[in-house]
């Protein structure tokens, strides 16, 4: 059975599993797209809830996996070597556990980086500019009287938006007829921009056709519908 005992993580969040990773994690946009990787490759895994609400990711548990104090992380009890990993930033993740189970990133050195290409994509751009959006549309930004930082915001989302949109002409997934962590990682910051955000009317949303269709088949996808879910949030 795998030993655990020299993260300090553990101790505030236990492994019944030891043996499986263990996820700590919130169902973001960020935070669900290991667990919905990780629901897709079939590799077992043990989620633990971590509640951001309560700034429970400042804690010294969480930080001594994390410094940078965001979800989600995770430590496979069986990294390189036989070794416990730890590992924070969902990309880099999402990397990892591609290239540890062979799924879901092409073989082909050149497809290889034109998928990891995309994943930086909503690294970089997505995931700031959508998450800026949402502030400034939904949450404290809105009291702002000055409306430019919304405007920069919902001009910068509608112009990634329309780069998707390009992408996606004759295909069906990012990569074309290949299903890879490049989709895993926009579905969900696409799928909360206008459904938690409820921006879509903000960037124009139905006025695409690419973009709207490809979510659709993202989320009817099973492992997608379980990984939005997961960890499941305390009742």
């Amino acid at each position: 059975m795998a030993d655990l005992s020299a993260f300090p993580i553990a101790s505030r969040w236990p492994a019944q599993h030891p043996d499986r990773i263990q996820l700590y994690s919130t169902p973001t946009p960020n935070g669900v797209k290991v667990s919905i990787m990780l629901e897709e490759t079939g590799l077992p895994y043990e989620p633990h809830f971590i509640n951001i609400g309560q700034n429970e990711t400042w804690t010294p548990e969480f930080l001594s996996l994390n410094p940078n104090g965001k979800i989600p992380s995770i430590i496979d009890p069986d990294g390189p070597g036989g070794k416990p990993l730890p590992l924070f930033e969902s990309g880099a993740i999402l990397l990892y556990l591609a290239e540890k189970t062979g799924k879901f990133l092409p073989s082909d050195p050149a497809r290889r980086y034109e998928t990891i290409q995309w994943v930086f994509f909503q690294m970089a751009a997505v995931g700031p500019m959508f998450g800026q959006l949402g502030f400034f549309h939904k949450f404290a930004g809105r009291e702002i009287e000055d409306k430019r930082p919304l405007e920069r915001y919902r001009n910068e989302s509608k112009r990634l938006l329309g780069v998707l949109e390009i992408r996606l002409e004759g295909r069906d997934w990012i990569m074309g007829d290949d299903y890879t962590i490049a989709d895993i990682s926009l579905l969900g910051w696409v799928r909360n921009l206008i459904g938690f955000y409820g921006a879509g009317e903000l960037v124009e949303f139905d006025a695409l056709k690419r973009v709207p269709a490809w979510l659709e088949r993202g989320l009817a996808r099973p492992a997608v519908q379980r990984g939005l879910e997961i960890p499941k949030r305390p009742e």
